[in-house]
């Protein structure tokens, strides 16, 4: 179940997995899914989770008795489940490969504009890299950082200078959900690398069979000035910087320890997550 409190008639839940699987943002069959359920918000945002969140129980309630949406709902959720389910190239090509589990860290993904953690062309090769993954089954998983803050929206002032806004990245609109610990709790992985505890959160964006994992110091137990460190993607000076890619290798390697997965391989997307191969 996602963050946010939405209830949906019982022939509708499984729209909840379909808007948290990112898979919708490379394979469009879905499009028209969320276009009935209200038009004027996909084609603003194209975010399923706002298209949740934005429409009214009446209208839900229309399309809980709507046989020709209640077919098209199914059909999608049938081929999820295929795709999530049968071997794919991998699988198939490599059956008894003994790499268990690659991870690949990055400062930025751009799956899409749905998840706005990315500036330019890194992001959106991470973001591919993931995407693909998916396709092929590779066992991969990606970790990275939410920023309370994305990449900067840019307008041209009159003078021609360039002018950069940025804007709030609301975790409970995005397509992302609590990564939560055995008994149930929030998972958080603690570091002492600034001469105190730090907490950061973790939080889990499903991209079709890919997971990625993403840290956010945004915790109400940690100091303000420490709340701020995944503010803003290449926010601050060089202090903030180096402290941001200590969390990403440090307490990203951590968070892969706690999760008990057996990494054979850490892809490193440039040097910002080189303090990984230092705590591994």
């Amino acid at each position: 179940m996602p963050q946010f409190d939405r209830s949906l008639p019982e022939n509708l839940q499984e729209l909840h997995a379909l808007a948290l699987d990112l898979y919708w943002s490379w394979n469009h069959a879905s499009d028209e899914l969320w276009c009935q359920i209200n038009a004027d918000i996909w084609n603003y945002s194209h975010n399923p989770i706002l298209v949740l969140q934005l429409t009214s129980d009446e209208h839900f309630a229309q399309l809980a008795n709507d046989k020709n949406f209640l077919a098209l709902l199914n059909k999608l959720i049938d081929a999820r489940q295929k795709y999530l389910q049968e071997p794919a190239w991998y699988q198939r090509q490599y059956p008894d490969s003994p790499v268990r589990c690659v991870a690949y860290f990055s400062m930025e993904f751009g799956i899409c504009d749905a998840l706005p953690l990315y500036a330019g062309g890194l992001g959106m090769l991470a973001g591919d890299y993931l995407k693909t993954a998916s396709d092929l089954g590779l066992p991969l998983v990606g970790v990275g950082l939410l920023y309370q803050e994305g990449y900067f929206r840019q307008s041209i002032s009159r003078q021609g200078w360039q002018q950069e806004t940025y804007l709030y990245n609301d975790p409970g609109s995005l397509p992302l959900q609590p990564l939560r610990a055995a008994d149930g709790s929030w998972l958080i992985i603690k570091a002492h690398f600034l001469c105190r505890e730090v907490c950061f959160r973790v939080w889990l964006a499903q991209v079709g069979r890919v997971k990625l994992y993403l840290l956010d110091s945004n915790d109400p137990r940690n100091l303000p000035s420490d709340r701020g460190i995944t503010s803003k993607l290449y926010g601050g000076g060089s202090e903030l910087r180096m402290v941001q890619e200590i969390v990403l290798g440090i307490c990203g390697w951590r968070l892969l320890e706690k999760l008990n997965l057996d990494v054979d391989i850490c892809h490193l997307n440039e040097g910002h997550a080189a303090f990984a191969t230092l705590e591994r």
